[in-house]
């Protein structure tokens, strides 16, 4: 915040807000390019090129970035900032024993933590039992009083009625439920207005979930259930994402129009072409089942890949055969934040290329969640912008070492 604050007190001063980037590449959103600048004035980018087609403004500040590339600040696309790793806390416990000002005083530092690893835009899919404390989040950060990326936020998600948790309780005990319930075409409409009014930038639904602890996710909707939320969010200019996992709770949710289905671990090639012809992205969130599986007691280094992580792999191989559109987001929360290049990795490693990864991090999601001036490096556009030591085209993991993040012009880490 200090750095952020004598950078917009230098930029008053001198009236110009003019700062050259030298990189030794820039990945623009779509390809790698050697020997090339960026030139950001005030908040939007206006070069981006070889360093000889640009004359220097006399005020600008040059930085030099020896040995790093200068890439589109990332965009996360599912997120969960109230929420801190399960090997810590189980979920039951933050949402029952974890009050909701203690989650929004963690929210700043996971907010905070996610910048700092290059993320500069986030949708944050459900506050998991606190409100509308992802929307109080948003609005500090927009209004510069904490440090954190762009939020599109969900509020709390809607499940259908008895299909969410905590639960293991009697009959007579009422607990505070992760989500809000929902049941009937005239309650999902009501719950879907009352959601927007109160500040959510899109819905979240549970198209499939599990009835009971320990058994298999089932669909919970009835198709003309999610028809309404869907119909009467994109009435507003708003749209809803679907957490499925079944074929058939992937299809109704597809069926009825989504923007994006969150995990699809049991799609078929058959669902996730469904989705390809109807433009709905898949969100694998491929780090979040791979946390769970470790804190279950699986050894990564030694132990042979449980059927969980086999049939994730399996998905993941016929959602990018199909050609569906990939959306990089993690599920993080679940794992720590600021570690949310382990999605990257497990895509790379699950069989996506580097660059196709990079894409989706940037441009991919920007397009998939409406963003405009968002993704790329390109001139008119925003200046959110990271820069990693190495070339992640090649290695992915060099994702893990961000070492330079500039969101809407204010430098944040240097």
């Amino acid at each position: 915040m200090r750095l952020a604050f004598f950078i917009c007190l230098f930029y008053s001063a001198s009236g110009l807000g003019q700062i050259l980037l030298k990189p030794d590449r820039v990945f623009d959103g779509t390809e790698l390019h050697e020997n090339w600048v960026v030139l950001v004035e005030q908040n939007q980018i206006t070069y981006v090129g070889k360093s000889n087609g640009v004359a220097l403004p006399v005020h600008a500040q040059e930085i030099v970035l020896s040995g790093s590339t200068l890439m589109p600040g990332i965009i996360e696309g599912h997120s969960h900032v109230l929420l801190h790793p399960y090997n810590e806390t189980d979920w039951n416990d933050q949402v029952l024993k974890e009050s909701p000002v203690e989650r929004a005083i963690r929210g700043t530092v996971h907010v905070k933590n996610s910048l700092m690893a290059g993320i500069t835009t986030m949708r944050d899919l459900g506050a998991e039992g606190a409100g509308y404390t992802d929307v109080y989040l948003k609005k500090t950060i927009d209004n510069g009083i904490i440090d954190g990326p762009r939020l599109l936020v969900a509020g709390p998600a809607i499940v259908a009625t008895g299909a969410y948790g905590p639960k293991g309780f009697h009959d007579g005990v009422s607990v505070p439920l992760g989500a809000e319930p929902a049941s009937g075409v005239q309650q999902c409409m009501e719950t879907v207005r009352r959601q927007m009014g109160h500040g959510a930038d899109l819905i979240k639904i549970y198209a499939d979930y599990r009835w009971t602890p320990g058994a298999d996710s089932q669909p919970t909707f009835l198709q003309e259930e999610i028809n309404a939320m869907v119909e009467t969010a994109s009435t507003a200019g708003k749209y809803v994402v679907a957490h499925a996992s079944t074929p058939e709770g992937m299809r109704r949710a597809i069926l009825a129009g989504v923007e994006t289905i969150e995990h699809g671990d049991g799609g078929t090639l058959e669902i996730f072409k469904l989705m390809k012809e109807k433009g709905i992205g898949l969100c694998p969130t491929l780090a979040a089942g791979d946390a769970i599986t470790q804190y279950r007691g699986w050894n990564k280094a030694t132990d042979k890949e449980p059927e969980r992580i086999v049939q994730k792999r399996n998905s993941f191989k016929k959602a990018l055969e199909s050609g569906v559109q990939i959306v990089f987001g993690g599920d993080v929360g679940v794992f720590p934040h600021g570690e949310n290049y382990r999605e990257m990795e497990l895509m790379v490693a699950y069989g996506m290329k580097p660059i196709k990864v990079l894409q989706t991090a940037t441009s991919g999601n920007a397009n998939m969640f409406h963003l405009k001036r968002l993704g790329q490096l390109k001139t008119g556009f925003l200046a959110d912008i990271i820069a990693v030591k190495g070339n992640p085209t090649k290695d992915i993991s060099t994702m893990k070492d961000v070492s330079f993040v500039m969101k809407d012009g204010v430098i944040y880490k240097e």
